[in-house]
């Protein structure tokens, strides 16, 4: 189990090492920059991708910005908690970044604008190991891009 962690994460930072992305400016917003950027990230409980009324509120306001920005395109990245193997998590961050992108959809964001990704539990936003840093990690994340 370990070995393929190790093996994923090899392979995800080449990965990452041979792409070619760039920051673009619209306004005063950095796109497609990993900090947040225009869209906001929305957080789940614990073993879930349901999405509740605090992260649709959310989703209605990054539609509402992707409809304003119709040449912007969306990946969603689903990531989770530490806790749960590897294999669990992986389809749990997919499960949680497929929920916020068939929300957006039916918000009226065409699918062709939107992509999805899991992380697992690969890229915590908080390295601790509490609940509290949990909570931050159960989330899906958007990267914009042109």
């Amino acid at each position: 189990m370990k070995f393929s962690k190790v093996l994923l994460v090899s392979a995800l930072g080449l990965l990452m090492a041979g792409c070619s992305c760039k920051v673009k400016n619209v306004g005063d917003e950095n796109i497609g920059d990993g900090t947040g950027g225009p869209l906001k990230d929305i957080n789940f409980a614990f073993d879930s991708y349901k999405l509740d009324n605090k992260a649709k509120g959310i989703l209605d306001g990054n539609a509402e910005w992707l409809k304003s920005n119709s040449d912007a395109k969306a990946q969603l990245e689903g990531h989770c908690d530490e806790r749960g193997t590897n294999e669990y998590n992986m389809a749990l961050g997919a499960n949680r970044a497929r929920a916020a992108q068939e929300y957006l959809k039916t918000a009226g964001i065409t699918a062709s604008r939107l992509s999805t990704v899991s992380y697992g539990e690969e890229m915590p936003l908080d390295p601790a190991h509490n609940e509290a840093a949990w909570a931050k990690n159960r989330r899906v994340h958007s990267n914009v891009s042109k």
